[in-house]
């Protein structure tokens, strides 16, 4: 993760000697697509009075975002789904799938050079489903939470960018097993994602 900080950090230090940035006028559209990773925190609460541990997983992202003004645009994160695998005290235990939408406003931070960073603070909203145990039945409530991000666009073309962005993303699910409640997995994951940009 201090490496890709560190990576964005560099971009945004050396565009200023590159080519003009890609232009984010009001009324603009941009549409990505890429793969991203959502990773929760190591620390993922206690259910049923053993320690929870959540996987990682890696899926197709995809982006739309619409310019309200010069550089501020509202995007909407989606993705196909995501599966995890959940853990307690070291042993797996089961797994689910979850959908992850987010809803961002982003300030894309003007530039002279070919490299244009952001920054957005959000709201995500997870669903979850096709929970599955060999234990009974397990259910996780949907969680609202706020979500923050930074990254930036390499521009490759008079509409196209390669985008790198790191998210934050609060979420928290209070379980049930068997209808009885066992606990709050605190999820909480940074996600990494790398997409192609089209500006329309």
């Amino acid at each position: 993760m201090k490496t890709l900080v560190s990576a964005l950090a560099l971009g945004v230090a050396a565009s200023s000697f590159a080519a003009p940035a890609m232009a984010q006028s009001q009324g603009d559209w941009t549409f990505g697509v890429g793969i991203i990773n959502v990773n929760p925190k190591s620390d993922n609460g206690t259910l049923a009075g053993a320690a929870a541990k959540i996987d990682d997983d890696t899926q197709l992202s995809l982006t739309a975002e619409y310019f309200i003004r010069d550089n501020l645009g509202i995007e909407l994160l989606a993705a196909t789904p995501f599966e995890h695998d959940i853990a307690l005290g070291g042993t797996n235990i089961g797994s689910t799938k979850h959908l992850p939408p987010t809803l961002s406003l982003v300030y894309h931070i003007p530039t002279n050079g070919k490299i244009t960073p952001f920054v957005g603070l959000g709201v995500n909203y997870t669903t979850f489903f096709s929970e599955k145990t060999p234990l009974g039945r397990l259910d996780l409530d949907n969680s609202f939470g706020l979500a923050a991000t930074v990254g930036a666009d390499w521009k490759i073309s008079e509409q196209g960018a390669l985008r790198l962005n790191v998210r934050y993303m609060d979420i928290d699910t209070d379980a049930k097993l068997n209808g009885a409640p066992i606990g709050t997995a605190s999820i909480d994951p940074i996600t990494v994602g790398v997409s192609y940009v089209h500006r329309f």
